[in-house]
This record gives structure tokens, sequence and C-alpha cells, in this order.
């Protein structure tokens, strides 16, 4: 166990991490009303949340809950932050399923970069214990601009299963985007993390795919010169991505796609 949830990694020193860097693209494409679409290259971290304190210990420009060009902080991400990240998983994936998953808990995301951060969405892969059987995803998002979290828990043996890919469909229940509706329906699509990574999320409205997302990424070792190719090569990723976010939010505007309230609005 790690440092984080209240144990020394000291046992773990010399082990090989499951810890990596993915890199590569994520591409937006809206059908209608009104077409447009977007891609752009990425890097997120692959985080064990076991290994945190391993893989940034004695890293200048990176730290765990302290000030730094790039920062892990526990109050970004799923709550309470009263537990550890690791149980709040945990409890999170059991309440909504009923069964605890008890091995690694394995983070995609953007840390936080010269202290802003922002994900849309950030994936957490649930392990048996063998640490290589996944049993469950969940998918934290983030709306935009209102800044909520909401989760979806993805039971793996619920899915249906073509090659890799693992696949499930199902309402949306959380107000994402001011250009999006709520009476949507999701078909979501993952293969498991290996040496690529592949996430496909579409959105239908009366029964028509209206909206989709996919995330295509190439694993890469975490090690000193992947982290600071990260730095290099994505400088401010977070910033980038709140940019993003906001400069396509004005051209679907001027594109003249109808823009919903927030279900919370009378």
């Amino acid at each position: 166990m790690s440092a984080i949830d209240g144990a020394s990694p000291d046992a773990n020193v010399g082990l090989p991490l499951a810890s990596a860097v993915y890199e590569g693209v994520v591409r937006h494409r809206r059908h209608a009303p009104h077409p447009h679409a977007f891609n752009y290259r990425m890097a997120q971290l692959y985080l064990d949340l076991d290994e945190i304190d391993r893989v940034f210990a004695r890293r200048w420009l990176w730290s765990v809950a302290g000030r730094n060009l790039a920062e892990f902080r526990r109050s970004d991400y799923l709550g309470p932050a009263g537990l550890s990240l690791v149980e709040a998983v945990r409890q999170r994936v059991a309440a909504a399923t009923g069964q605890r998953p008890e091995g690694p808990i394995r983070l995609l995301t953007h840390l936080r970069y010269a202290g802003l951060v922002f994900n849309p969405v950030s994936f957490y892969y649930c392990y048996a214990p063998d640490g290589a059987t996944l049993t469950a995803v969940l998918a934290e998002i983030t709306n935009t601009p209102w800044k909520e979290r909401h989760a979806y828990v993805l039971p793996v043996h619920t899915a249906d299963s073509h090659g890799r890919a693992l696949h499930w469909e199902f309402a949306k229940t959380f107000h994402v985007s001011p250009f999006m509706p709520m009476d949507c329906r999701y078909d979501w699509r993952f293969t498991p993390p290996a040496e690529d990574l592949r996430v496909h999320m579409q959105v239908s409205h009366a029964g028509r795919p209206t909206f989709d997302a996919t995330l295509a990424l190439e694993r890469r070792p975490l090690t000193s010169a992947s982290l600071a190719r990260v730095l290099w090569r994505f400088p401010l990723m977070t910033a980038q991505v709140v940019g993003a976010i906001h400069w396509q939010a004005l051209r679907l505007w001027l594109k003249r796609n109808p823009v919903h309230d927030h279900p919370s609005i009378p």
C-alpha cells in the first residue's frame, strides 16, 4: 500500500510500476443539428493509487499534496475527501454494484498543472486482487461550466464483449454540456489498459447518434524521461483543456447549435 493510504511505500521499492504514461489523440464529433469536429494530441497519467508516493518521490517538478508545477491533489478527485481515494472508489463501486473491488485501483487522469486542474472525465480501472482481471470501471465526470462531479459505475460482468472491447449502454443522468440535452442515451466502449487504450463514448438522442468522443492512447513506461516529455510536449495541459473547451463551445454557438439550460435552473 502507499503512504496515501497511511502506510509506508518502502516495502514496494524496486518492484516494477503498474503506473504509466498514455499519449495519443482525443477526437470529438458532433453529428447534429450542425456538424462539428475536432481532435488534439494529449497525454494522461495512468496511476496505480498504491504507487503514487513511489511515482513522485524525488522528482523536482512533481509532488503529492504539495505545491509544484505538477501536483497530485486528493481533493481534485472522488469524494468524500476524508477517505483515501482508494477507499472512496471502493465504497462507491460497492454502493452501486454490491461488490467491493479489493485489488488495485488505477486512475487515468490529468493532474493539476501550474495550480490548474480540470478533468472532463477521469477513469478509475478497478481490478481483482490478481492485478490483471478488470472488474469495474468508474467514470468520474466534471461538467462545464458548473464543475459539478458525477460518477458512473460500469461493472465488467454486465458488459457486452466485442473482442477486447467492453460495451455498455445506459441512460444519461447527469448534465454535462450546455450543448447537449438530458434525454439521451450513452453507448460506451472501453478496452482494458494494455499497450494501447481505447475509449469510445457515443451519445444518442431520439434514437439517433448525435455526438461521439474517442480516446486513442499508447502506453509509455513511467520514467523520469517520460514525465519530462509530458511537461515539455504538453505544457500546462489542463489550461489547454479548459481553453479548448471554451473555444469549441464558441464555435458551436456560432454554428447555432441549441443551448440547453442546466436542469436545476427553473
